[in-house]
């Protein structure tokens, strides 16, 4: 009898245990279920050039469908669907928010990474390893998850909130982004402000963007006479090239010089880099090394930013970089304006002019963060498609005390900022969706 009670007692005491270890694991809000979500999300292998861009949709639905959010898929182009999530507001007639983020990452050299780049490892310190971890899928998954909090503290949106989960970024997002800020269904979407992603920052300060560099991919052609490989003769196709590369390494210098030297940014120069160099006559062992050849060419990446003068540049290509009178040529193989639809700089205003500006302020400092001087961002990204329509639009990845590894071997989040970077989410869009049009509301305040 004895023997029996005590089997019932510890009968009772496991199933006690398994139910509140099976509580704790299911509890959305928990911190492990937090980082287990993005660790699933980072786990899907969206790398160009094949992204499984339908697993990270049914995913970032089935986290929709868990915060009773609204969602639909749009195909703009064929196999590459976007993502719209809809958290209504109270209020429709006011202009909404759009929170854009892109499900594509770009590729890893998979041997000389310490972990695997789509394992989503956490080391002893606590760094989630993966592609993506900084950009920007950690920037997907902190709106959703500011959402949630928001959501279990009884928050409700004077705005509509819209979250975007677009294709293609890695690749320009001309099948993704662009299209959709051309679309009908984004102009009914009446967004007034977008957030896309910025960059970590190595320091205490959050860094944050108000415009960007505009992509110029370049390719300059020069065309001569074939020769033999001992012939020391003017105008040769390679000699030729090399002058124009020549005349780019000095300007890129100049350029360079003035970030060095703590006078301008990177975001406020013209940045050039040489990305590949093609020519030679091809042999089975390599090369002919006994021939000239007839053509050479070269591609460089050139960013201008929105201050620049675009006209100035083309004329330096045409007479400098590539004359005709040197048997030369040059393409864009992309060349996007600084200029948004209207003939202005593709900036957004950071100024007491924008209250979206004051708000991200106020909101970044309620969330004990603070802010960096705001920069123009040294790349692009698919906010440009949103300023060119005229729309505010900030870049803000919250991560602060993070190298900068987008692109890079071992790029990683550590889980503590990831975790931060949703509090402060969760003040920016408490704020955004709080604001009446006339001035902030103090409720948005409250609860952080």
């Amino acid at each position: 009898m004895i023997f029996k009670s005590l089997h019932f007692l510890l009968s009772f005491i496991t199933l006690f245990l398994l139910l509140s270890v099976s509580t704790s694991e299911e509890d959305p809000s928990s911190t492990s279920a937090i980082i287990s979500r993005f660790q699933q999300y980072l786990q899907i292998n969206t790398v160009q050039p094949s992204p499984q861009y339908y697993e990270a949709a049914d995913f970032i639905i089935s986290q929709a469908k868990a915060l009773s959010l609204e969602s639909q898929t749009i195909e703009f182009v064929e196999g590459k669907p976007l993502i719209l999530l809809k958290w209504p507001g109270l209020n429709p007639d006011l202009p909404s928010i759009l929170l854009n983020s892109h499900t594509d990452v770009v590729p890893a050299e998979h041997h000389k990474w310490t972990h695997p780049p789509l394992g989503a490892h956490i080391d002893s310190h606590g760094n989630i390893y993966a592609r993506g971890s900084q950009d920007m899928k950690c920037v997907g998954m902190q709106y959703l998850e500011a959402i949630r909090r928001l959501k279990a503290s009884g928050f409700e949106p004077l705005r509509s909130v819209y979250l975007s989960f677009v294709p293609d970024e890695e690749i320009g997002g001309h099948g993704g982004a662009e299209k959709f800020a051309e679309s009908d269904v984004f102009n009914k979407l009446n967004v007034a402000i977008v957030l896309d992603e910025g960059l970590p920052s190595p320091g205490e300060n959050y860094r944050v963007f108000y415009g960007e560099k505009s992509p110029w991919w370049l390719v300059i052609k020069a065309v001569g006479a074939p020769g033999h490989g001992a012939k020391l003769y003017d105008n040769a196709a390679l000699e030729n090239l090399f002058k124009s590369i020549e005349s780019i390494r000095r300007f890129r210098a100049s350029q360079f010089d003035l970030i060095k030297a703590g006078l301008k940014t990177e975001g406020d120069v013209v940045s050039v880099n040489m990305v590949f160099l093609k020519s030679g006559t091809p042999s089975p062992t390599g090369f002919v090394m006994n021939l000239q050849p007839s053509e050479a060419e070269a591609g460089f990446d050139v960013r201008l930013p929105p201050t620049a003068n675009p006209e100035s540049l083309e004329r330096r290509i045409a007479e400098e970089w590539a004359p005709a009178s040197r048997n030369m040529t040059f393409e864009f193989k992309q060349k996007e304006s600084v200029y948004n639809k209207f003939g202005k700089p593709a900036l957004t205003a950071i100024d007491k002019s924008n209250p979206w500006w004051n708000l991200l302020e106020e909101a970044v400092r309620n969330a004990n963060g603070k802010l960096a001087n705001p920069e123009i961002f040294p790349a692009s990204t698919d906010a440009r498609y949103f300023r060119n329509l005229g729309l505010p639009a900030i870049g803000f990845s919250p991560m602060v005390n993070t190298p900068i590894l987008l692109h890079d071997h071992n790029e990683f989040l550590n889980q503590a900022e990831y975790l931060k970077g949703i509090e402060v989410y969760k003040s920016i869009i408490k704020a955004y969706a709080s604001y009446d049009g006339d001035k902030p509301t103090e409720s948005f305040k409250d609860e952080l």
